[in-house]
């Protein structure tokens, strides 16, 4: 790991970096049909230090995602206030290089204040140009409290953007309102970035991890933890039906007002993203609090949103090795649950037929990444077995056509390219907000629905997953290939699939397996669908 104090040493590095992984495209990660990046893509994870575990699993997000992962460590002077702890605030450098090398990072940028271009601390005293978020979302919130905090916040987040040239940033989502500005900044400013949030990580207590809770005593520390006791009362409130904001507040209030010692700046009920008030939650909001022990302020929030209301169903991820039967098992999940069968390489081959119906070179990726872009894929339930999905796209049904030889001897260069995958991993997600879909693939619990309400990891052993390969080839009058052969092969692509440093096969780590050996595909889908309902009498 390196260590880098400089933006010459950081550029340096970079270009070294980017070089080496065009020089090095390895069989392990080169593209086939699940992986969803390019080798080269580098992940950027900003802290100001004092790292804990929540910072940890913003790094291992990371390093899934990513062949090269930048951790930065700057304690910025323009998001402190005159009165505030920039002076004192916790400063780990050499403990936080200990944890980074035990977390894989690549490399740390800790900058001086000086080197980015800030002498001073204060923000209304500094001639730094400055990048100045929407009014109305940096003046609710804590930003009443904190005047000058989130212009200080998304001037040193851009020009580390801008420095580091992030494929993906990584924030906490206990930053609620920093995570719903920054998002909004990238978009308003057509960054290149992709802005990955990440479920806040909390001690067994509840309290939310914080730098700053080194500052609490133990007494104030289990003081503390009411603040998400008042979360927690609010979410059940809301779990059972209530949506008015005044109510969902005042259950936090009336439990937080148990400990006399705690000071609340504010409690309030807005939209995720807007950050502007509501009323009343139709669809999902952010409850957030801001509360001072003492001389430490600290902030917590709950999304709150329905996760089964008897309209929107739940989704089933199902990942696992090649030849597990996923694809298989998937379609007959559905089926039988009546749920939409999220067939992502149909996908790829709806594109495909339109890039050959536009007449676009193969290897025209901007025309194909606009095509990709513009285009509008729909997946509806059909009931014949045989093609249980019918596919459309921009409104002509093409199941059909999708299969033909055409489509199938170009689909693997149309999914090879980047912007393909990232436009449709983004309509698969936005199909998710709306629930209902079996799905099957080697990352979709981990990454593209990494909350699923279901997520299973078939397996199968590779001796099991060698003979039902030779089957397939002999139904398809292909040339027979030995057992053993297809075992070597097997195992060759399972060491691949799990070691590669691109979304390496693994399994969710709330994912439940099954072991598919001397099962049929209709046995292995009795049991999801069994489990599936399960989960369902429990929400």
């Amino acid at each position: 790991m390196r260590l880098l104090t400089t933006v010459a040493a950081l550029r340096c590095y970079l270009n070294q970096r980017r070089w080496e992984s065009n020089l090095k495209l390895s069989d392990e990660l080169l593209f086939d049909d699940q992986t969803t990046w390019y080798p080269s893509d580098i992940g950027l994870v900003p802290t100001m230090g004092g790292l804990h575990q929540g910072h940890l699993s913003l790094i291992e997000k990371a390093r899934q995602e990513n062949s090269t992962v930048i951790v930065s460590i700057f304690v910025n002077p323009l998001q402190f206030g005159l009165k505030e702890d920039y002076q004192r605030y916790p400063r780990t450098l050499e403990q936080d290089q200990e944890l980074c090398v035990q977390a894989g990072v690549d490399a740390i940028f800790a900058p001086t204040p000086e080197e980015m271009g800030i002498p001073q601390k204060n923000i209304q005293k500094t001639q730094v140009t400055q990048v100045i978020p929407p009014s109305g979302m940096i003046s609710s919130l804590c930003g009443r409290y904190r005047p000058g905090h989130f212009q200080g916040v998304a001037t040193i987040v851009t020009k580390l953007f801008n420095l580091v040239q992030p494929d993906r940033a990584y924030f906490g989502q206990k930053d609620g309102q920093q995570l719903a500005i920054i998002k909004r900044l990238v978009a308003d400013l057509n960054l290149p970035v992709e802005i990955v949030a990440c479920p806040t990580v909390r001690e067994a207590s509840g309290l939310a991890l914080s730098s700053r809770n080194q500052y609490l005593t133990p007494t104030e520390k289990e003081q503390a933890t009411v603040l998400y006791k008042g979360l927690q009362q609010a979410e059940a409130a809301f779990l059972a039906g209530d949506r008015n904001s005044s109510q969902l507040v005042a259950l936090v209030w009336q439990e937080i007002a148990k400990v006399s010692t705690v000071y609340v700046e504010y409690i309030e009920l807005v939209e995720p993203n807007t950050l502007m008030f509501l009323a009343k939650v139709d669809e999902e909001g952010m409850l957030a609090i801001a509360a001072r022990l003492g001389s430490t302020r600290l902030i917590d929030n709950t999304i709150l949103c329905d996760v089964y209301d008897g309209l929107r169903q739940p989704i089933i991820a199902i990942d696992g090795p090649a030849g597990a039967g996923k694809s298989t098992v998937a379609r007959q999940v559905a089926t039988q649950l009546g749920l939409v069968y999220l067939d992502t390489g149909a996908m790829y081959r709806a594109i495909t037929w339109l890039v050959l119906q536009k007449g676009i070179a193969i290897d025209d990726e901007c025309a194909i990444a606009q095509l990709a872009n513009q285009c509008k894929i729909e997946l509806t339930p059909s009931h014949n077995l045989e093609t249980p999905v019918r596919v459309w796209i921009n409104d002509t049904d093409v199941t059909q056509e999708v299969r033909t030889i055409e489509v199938t001897s170009q689909v693997s260069a149309i999914a090879a390219q980047s912007a393909v995958r990232k436009a449709l991993v983004k309509q698969q997600q936005s199909w998710g907000k709306r629930g209902g879909l079996v799905a099957e693939g080697r990352d979709i619990g981990t990454h593209v629905f990494p909350d699923a309400e279901v997520k299973i990891f078939l397996t199968a052993s590779v001796g099991e997953r060698a003979r039902r390969r030779q089957q397939d080839f002999t139904k398809q009058g292909q040339a027979e290939v030995s057992l053993e052969q297809l075992e070597r092969d097997i195992a060759e692509r399972d060491y691949k699939d799990s070691t590669r440093k691109i979304s390496p096969l693994q399994k969710a780590a709330d994912a439940v397996e099954v072991e598919t050996d001397g099962l049929s595909p209709s046995e292995v889908a009795m049991q999801i669908v069994n489990y599936y309902q399960r989960c369902i009498s429990q929400l």
